[in-house]
């Protein structure tokens, strides 16, 4: 990790005039409506910080992998926890990836094969199954089977994208295409897709924003998708958008139930559907910048952080305006590194620490653009 540092660097300025910003006892002061630049020294130290939480977050994530003999990052183990393997490898996988490691390549590449043999082991290969292609267990809680599909598609369209010709490649392009046909197939009449691997008329937005992304990293790594399903899918996005801007979670919700992370998450699945620079891209942003100054005055803390910080990461980091990243992450960064345990992971009780140490090792390396499914 190195290159991403002097975009960090530049997110840790303070972009708002007229306040003072005490960061790690120093102070960096702006008046007259100007930016003053921090200190090089203070800089140098933040960014050695950002890096460190990485590599401690990584070096976590692969020491507790080792000790699940199938290769699976650590699940949920509180009571109330939901466990989620395919799910948690897959953003594992991904967070490994980012730190430039690739299927038995690099210091952690034996983590990378390991994770995606686990995710390899996971799908239903059987033609003549009813949910050929499926990538999970069908004892998984409902509400988590096509979320966690498309994390791990996600994550062997990466690992495809960088290992096409090992000897892993075929059994990675046979699952991935199954995996691809799968979410083809069960995609609904309305353009979208709902929690079980199989065509209903009901129909979620997060559960679609997880699926079209895995659908355009597959693309990217060669794998032939049908435009028909990836236009379907953009329509959908883009009709569940309300006029304050906001995004529903489902289609048509008269309670027109929406949240920043589910919003953020839209406009991020418009940019991989190469939707750069539209009035839905633009409201959408504005709304997100909304309702998180309603929220610091109202002193409210996210249902989902950690998912939540992942999309706002893309949002931000992939709109055409690099100073949203800038602006967000200025204070973002802060809360990540406070967030980090002492051992190098984040605490998530609902879906675990793996889950969540992934999630922030992502948003930390996003700028540095190894994954394609993050390069702007």
């Amino acid at each position: 990790m190195s290159s991403w540092l002097p975009a960090i660097a530049v997110s840790f300025v303070a972009l708002a005039a007229d306040r003072e910003v005490v960061l790690d006892g120093q102070e960096n002061k702006e008046s007259e409506g100007r930016v003053v630049a921090a200190d090089p020294g203070e800089t140098a130290r933040r960014d050695a910080a950002v890096q460190a939480a990485f590599e401690r977050g990584v070096s976590w994530l692969a020491s507790r992998q080792a000790q699940n003999l199938d290769g699976s990052m650590p699940v949920a183990t509180t009571n109330n926890g939901v466990r989620v393997p395919i799910a948690a490898t897959a953003l594992g996988a991904l967070a490994l990836m980012a730190a430039g490691n690739e299927y038995g390549r690099g210091p952690y590449g034996e983590n990378v094969a390991r994770a995606v043999d686990y995710l390899l082991g996971h799908v239903e290969l059987d033609t003549d199954a009813p949910d050929h292609g499926f990538i999970g267990r069908r004892s998984a809680p409902a509400a988590v089977k096509m979320h966690s599909h498309g994390f791990a598609t996600l994550a062997l369209a990466q690992a495809y994208s960088t290992s096409p010709r090992t000897a892993v490649g075929e059994s990675l392009r046979r699952s991935l295409t199954a995996a691809v046909r799968l979410i083809e197939r069960t995609q609904g009449r309305e353009g979208a897709w709902f929690y079980g691997p199989e065509r209903l008329l009901q129909h979620e937005g997060s559960v679609t924003i997880c699926l079209v992304a895995a659908l355009r990293a597959a693309r990217d790594a060669g794998i032939v998708v049908d435009v028909d399903v990836i236009r379907r899918a953009q329509e959908y996005v883009k009709r569940s958008q309300l006029e304050n801007g906001l995004f529903a979670y489902e289609l048509g919700d008269p309670e027109a139930h929406t949240s920043v992370a589910l919003t953020a998450a839209a406009v991020s699945t418009l940019y991989s559907l190469g939707e750069y620079a539209s009035e839905v891209v633009d409201i959408g942003i504005d709304a997100i910048w909304r309702e998180l100054a309603l929220r610091d005055s109202e002193d409210k803390t996210p249902r989902f952080p950690h998912y939540e910080r992942l999309y706002l990461a893309q949002a931000f980091w992939q709109n055409t305006d690099p100073t949203h990243f800038e602006r967000w992450s200025e204070t973002e960064f802060r809360n990540v590194l406070a967030d980090q345990e002492p051992d190098g992971r984040w605490l998530d009780a609902q879906y675990g620490d793996g889950y969540a140490t992934a999630i922030n090792c992502l948003v930390i390396s996003m700028s540095e653009g190894l994954l394609p499914v993050f390069q702007r």
